[in-house]
């Protein structure tokens, strides 16, 4: 008897004159429910409007667990540790299907950023039997419509076992969700207000069985936000499953809501021109890596900074993150080593979803006369120099070509290449090696639209 329900009223002026009425029909009342919105509370202090807050919140919260806490849990739901592989399998897939036309040659794509979601929580949600009926359900409320869109996409009994089979999954299933959408967008293209523009008809997030949930977003924050929505909705269904049914709102309110012209000013506009692209820069803590990654992340970039694992990595990481947040991370990497490349890929892809340019900058220099120049010297520049090149030049192609979008391939070179000078005979020899490394690399990932080049600083 001390709280007031309204039922739902569209976000506006009418609401608030709903709330008005509500309020003085109701004396001596102190917090109000608006159904698909939330809870406000009030009092003579703000102390008094906190507590009352909390009373409540804790009144629900007792209830909920009484009913065995909302959960849908199987019996036996995926490990975490199995879905963080999966993840690295799937994430590039997904993201490439994500990836938006742009007609732009330059810049062919509009790409996104996959945050992945994985807790014991969020996997026995999916494991369950009931998981897709609860998921594929209208959001909470109507604010996270323009974050989430109406309804994640599910992916039923993804082949985890077939990477080909699997990959097809993916690639249908938001095919599937595409027309949908678009579907759902003409059966209320008369309610679109006029010079609104239709959101792309892909989805936001996609929740698989065996793996969790995958959020997407124009950058890290936009799937951030997207991420954090999709924790608090789960949660919450799961609860409401326990107590009765989830009901949502209709799908012309829906409509109504996603297209308001006040949501889509709370997105803004993504004005730099590297937006939602993810880089991967090798030997980022030297001089000239680390001007790479400063000026790929104030171009909007997404920057892993890779290098021997140490200070100069972590204090790059930290004075760049300072300026630009989460755009960032660092990833110990060891170019001669063909399994910690491999594992720098899907870690960037298991952050971010995959990686879409890749500049290949980790390098030794060694002076000495070829007299003087000992093998183990001239070794040691060719396992950097060359090998390096390669297993990260092969690792991106195995990558781009399973992201399916085309990429980007740098590799710093040098004028030595062309004009070499004495006593630079290992680094002249080992550079152009990898140089002719990119040329061929040029030549053989054209077919999946990825453009090799090498720069040659102070050429």
């Amino acid at each position: 008897d001390d709280i007031t329900v309204l039922g739902y009223v569209r976000p506006g002026f009418q609401l608030a004159r709903a709330v008005a009425d509500a309020y003085e029909a109701t004396p001596g009342r102190h917090a109000m429910v608006w159904m698909r919105h939330g809870l406000m509370t009030w009092g003579p202090t703000a102390r008094a409007a906190y507590e009352a807050m909390i009373e409540i919140v804790t009144r629900a919260e007792t209830y909920l667990s009484s009913k065995h806490g909302g959960r849908v849990a199987p019996p036996r739901p995926t490990s975490v540790e199995t879905a963080l592989a999966r993840v690295r399998q799937v994430a590039p897939v997904l993201r490439g299907c994500l990836a938006e036309p742009t007609g732009d040659p330059d810049r062919p794509h509009r790409r996104v950023i996959v945050r992945p979601l994985i807790t014991p929580e969020v996997l026995a949600f999916v494991d369950s039997q009931r998981g897709r009926e609860l998921a594929l359900t209208p959001p909470l409320t109507s604010d996270h419509l323009i974050r989430t869109k109406a309804l994640p996409l599910w992916i039923d009994r993804p082949g985890y076992d077939e990477p080909a089979r699997l990959a097809e999954q993916v690639r249908e299933a938001v095919r599937s969700y595409t027309a949908d959408y678009r579907a759902y967008v003409e059966r209320h293209a008369a309610r679109l207000p006029a010079g609104l523009a239709r959101f792309d008809a892909l989805p936001r997030v996609v929740l698989m069985p065996g793996l969790g949930a995958l959020c997407a977003g124009g950058d890290v924050r936009a799937a951030t936000i997207a991420r954090d929505i999709t924790v608090h909705t789960l949660a919450v269904k799961a609860q409401v499953s326990a107590t009765g049914v989830y009901e949502g709102l209709p799908e012309a309110e829906l409509f109504d809501m996603e297209y308001h012209g006040f949501q889509h000013a709370k997105l803004g506009a993504r004005e730099a021109p590297l937006a939602g692209e993810v880089a991967i820069v090798t030997g980022a803590a030297g001089a000239i890596g680390s001007g790479i990654c400063q000026t790929l992340l104030e171009h909007g970039c997404h920057v892993a900074a890779t290098d021997l694992p140490g200070k100069p990595l972590d204090a790059l990481v930290a004075e760049l993150g300072a300026a630009h947040g989460p755009r960032v991370i660092g990833v110990p990497l060891d170019v001669t080593d063909a399994t910690s490349v491999a594992d720098a890929f899907a870690s960037v892809a298991a952050t971010w979803g995959g990686v879409d340019v890749v500049v290949v900058n980790a390098g030794l220099a060694h002076v000495a006369g070829l007299p003087e120049l000992d093998l183990e010297s001239f070794r040691r520049l060719e396992r950097v120099n060359v090998e390096g090149a390669l297993l990260v030049m092969a690792e991106a192609g195995r990558h781009l070509g399973l992201q399916g979008t085309g990429g980007d391939i740098v590799l710093v070179s040098t004028k030595n290449v062309f004009a070499p000078g004495a006593k630079f005979g290992a680094y002249s020899a080992t550079k152009a090696a990898a140089h002719q490394l990119a040329r061929i690399a040029s030549l053989e990932l054209a077919e999946i639209d990825v453009r090799v080049n090498m720069v040659a600083p102070d050429a």
